[in-house]
């Protein structure tokens, strides 16, 4: 058994930058981060990965090298949680206590929830951005075709970066354009939802570049089934629970997403099994010691390493009060950005709050495509993310 001060559950975007933050605020805290992975990837950058603007291994990082200063890493997986007893397990079957508890672990890719996906991507036309072991196929498919059906696809619930899904929709059909093949190409993009983005001001330039890009979205479609022998993509309508089935010839896929099992099946959970927080303050609901973030968190909005920036100081923040008995005043308010690439030169830039309102950093109309945007897509959040909010200072 160990013990430290300070247990961060998860080495990825959210649980290095709260870690980087507290050890700036005070060096002599004892934190201590479990995570098992040896690589730490930078997701957003797989959109682009899958167009075939950057390699797979270009998105990486060891972890060893972003761990902060003077925090022990320890290279496990949690196996369960034991909050009354202030205490977790690892699948090492190692007990570490801890004073306070910061749960960032992420989110979960549920590759069994479609039957036959998890067979049939990278080959036979089926792609999926969400693995690094995978998203290589994305670029191969889109490049190598030539005619017939391009399908993409959006589940129902929550996934990463709710703008994702289209992103690689508009990459694949602009690359179609530009190789003198898009008159023979039919693009389809397929969600569980009812349009294209939940806030307003976004949705409405997102549907004129679908129109505009010939791209045929179909709404309340939600797959369940990848038939590739068959090249059949298998629907459940979401509302008249009607079975739908599109004849493919590539197939991106957005599996759908969920808390990790180790969390919903914990104390910790809330409803849909994310770790239950206040919204504001980013403190358990039951354990006052316990703080989430992230995309595990049920804090509701888009999950994306945008909002884990402005996550992160709020509960650094409000952790340090805790530890020195004053009220909690850091407060979050739902900022979340999903930067929405729409071709190979142009994005929008999409920044919001918890009330659907516009957040936004610039001073010009952001639901606009803009080049502009999109080379900060491409070069500046890779590098903020890297050498500012890795590191606590941005």
């Amino acid at each position: 058994m160990s013990h430290h001060q300070i247990v961060i559950v998860g080495g990825g975007t959210a649980g290095i930058t709260t870690a980087a933050r507290l050890r700036n605020a005070d060096p002599s805290l004892d934190v201590a981060i479990i995570e098992p992975s040896e690589k730490h990837y930078y997701q957003p950058l797989w959109t682009l990965v899958g167009g075939g603007i950057f390699k797979p291994e270009e998105s990486g990082r060891d972890e060893a090298g972003l761990i902060p200063y003077g925090v022990k890493w320890i290279k496990d997986f949690v196996a369960s949680f034991s909050p009354a007893s202030n205490s977790v397990t690892t699948r090492n079957g190692d007990t570490i206590t801890y004073d306070y508890l910061i749960v960032a672990p992420g989110i979960q890719v549920n590759w069994d929830k479609v039957k036959g996906l998890k067979e049939s991507v990278g080959k036979d036309g089926v792609c999926s951005n969400y693995s690094i072991n995978t998203v290589a196929s994305t670029w191969e498919f889109i490049r190598n075709l030539k005619q017939g059906v391009a399908l993409f696809t959006q589940p129902a619930g929550a996934v990463k970066c709710g703008g994702a899904p289209q992103k690689i929709c508009y990459l694949a059909e602009d690359h179609f354009r530009r190789s003198g093949v898009r008159d023979k190409i039919q693009v389809i993009f397929t969600l569980a939802g009812p349009r294209l983005f939940a806030v307003e001001r976004y949705r409405e330039i997102l549907e004129k570049v679908a129109e505009r890009k010939g791209v045929e979205p179909r709404f309340r479609h939600n797959l369940v089934e990848v038939r590739s022998a068959s090249k059949e993509a298998i629907y459940q309508h979401m509302d008249t629970h009607e079975e739908i089935v599109i004849k493919y010839d590539m197939i991106h896929v957005t599996p759908p997403m969920g808390a990790p099992d180790f969390v919903a099946n914990s104390e910790l959970a809330g409803e849909g099994g994310w770790v239950d927080v206040d919204k504001h303050t980013l403190q358990h609901t039951r354990f006052a010691n316990v703080f989430g973030l992230g995309d595990a968190s049920s804090l509701p909005t888009s999950k994306t390493g945008a909002a884990v920036r402005k996550q992160a100081p709020v509960l650094a923040s409000n952790l340090l009060s805790l530890m020195k008995q004053e009220p909690l005043t850091a407060s979050y308010g739902g900022y979340t950005s999903c930067p929405v690439v729409t071709g190979y030169d142009s994005l929008v830039l999409a920044e919001f709050d918890y009330s659907g309102q516009p957040d936004e950093t610039f001073p010009f109309d952001q639901a606009q495509e803009r080049f502009s945007m999109f080379l900060l897509k491409k070069y500046g959040l890779p590098a903020l993310y890297w050498h500012g909010m890795l590191r606590g200072r941005a």
